[in-house]
């Protein structure tokens, strides 16, 4: 059986805690700042006074991830592929950065995509049908959460391409949130799975 490394359980539990520490201290930092109206990338324009500490954070994030990809070895290769994309796809849309709050770049709306399709679609390629496994990794576990994870991901979607919608911010910081947390749900399962499948044996 694949293992989790320590690596990974570490940067689980930062992830989820910087992801969400970092929208809100940029965000507190910014007066007028709207975050139900306005998006995470709106805290990393290049016209924001606050970009280097979001931008900061979504760096670290992009690594965290790609740590995990390493190192959560539990996981199906396939799946550990696409959350290296997922880290790769966030340093992306870190580098392209959106020009000011009321235009936007391609290249940063690409990569933001392919960084919101892969982190819902990773559980679905993570998959084992391995028995000694945890649940969170088989069929019914990443099934589930992939679908719970795209639905998500669809509604922030068409959200953020509707130019009339008012609730962009909420409907990001849903999604973000959901797709960490399940993240670092699954890899502490994973761990917790292993440790006590040790003391069995």
């Amino acid at each position: 059986m694949r293992r989790v490394g320590r690596a990974a359980v570490i940067a689980s539990t930062i992830g989820p805690i910087q992801s969400i520490l970092g929208w809100v201290i940029s965000g507190a930092l910014w007066a007028g700042y709207d975050p139900i109206r306005q998006t995470i990338s709106d805290l990393a324009a290049d016209d924001s006074p606050v970009q280097i500490i979001q931008s900061s954070f979504f760096m670290l994030g992009a690594t965290l991830t790609v740590i995990g990809a390493i190192s959560a070895r539990s996981f199906a290769l396939p799946g550990r592929l696409v959350l290296l994309g997922a880290g790769l796809a966030t340093y992306a849309l870190t580098i392209f950065t959106t020009p000011s709050q009321t235009g936007h770049s391609d290249a940063h709306r690409l990569s933001a995509t392919i960084s919101f399709v892969l982190m819902s679609a990773w559980p679905l390629f993570s998959m084992r049908f391995d028995r000694r496994y945890s649940w969170v990794i088989r069929p019914a576990g990443a099934i589930g959460a992939t679908l719970a994870l795209t639905l998500i991901s669809l509604w922030f979607l068409s959200t953020w391409l509707d130019p009339q919608a008012t609730n962009i911010g909420l409907a990001e910081r849903v999604i973000v949130t959901s797709q960490v947390l399940w993240l670092s749900f699954t890899v502490y399962s994973c761990w917790l799975h292993q440790q006590r499948t040790d003391v069995m044996l």
